[in-house]
């Protein structure tokens, strides 16, 4: 993975599997083995994530920036609460890059994107949010509501 490489140990604790391993799964297969993880921005195209989770993608110009630091820390220490939303986190430090998330997002170094399970944009952040904000948001969602109703019906 780009981004492995880029960051070197750090994000190598912060992705969990192995390089090896993620070479024969999709990113949503390793995904859905492994929530904690996080993944390259280059390695996927929001339309194999439609309905099935919701991205959010950290952006910044270098892996040094405070701020992207800053966020990666404050997702990590926190995961289970994202994964019981269906969050799955990208990571794109490369401004010459083209990812279609970059392309589709444009930032200006440091952003974070939130694009909800249908597709859109649900919110853009140019500073650096705790996992609370992030979940309160998402909980405030149509669809998010409608999940939450109907996991409440089924533990019935």
């Amino acid at each position: 993975m780009k981004f492995l490489q880029m960051c070197g140990a750090t994000v190598a604790l912060l992705c969990g599997a192995s390089a090896v391993a993620a070479q024969d799964l999709t990113v949503l297969e390793q995904w859905e083995t492994d929530h904690t993880q996080v993944f390259d921005a280059t390695d996927v195209t929001l339309a194999e994530l439609q309905w099935i989770a919701r991205p959010l993608v950290v952006f910044a110009d270098t892996p040094n920036d405070p701020r992207f630091r800053q966020q990666m820390d404050l997702l990590t220490d926190r995961f289970d609460d994202l994964a019981e939303r269906d969050v799955i986190v990208f990571a794109d430090t490369d401004p010459d890059g083209a990812s279609e998330l970059r392309l589709r997002l444009r930032p200006r170094g440091y952003m974070m994107a939130l694009v909800a399970k249908d597709g859109t944009v649900a919110f853009r952040k140019p500073s650096p949010w705790s996992v609370r904000e992030i979940t309160r948001s998402i909980d405030k969602m149509p669809l998010r509501q409608q999940e939450i109703e109907d996991r409440r019906l089924i533990g019935q």
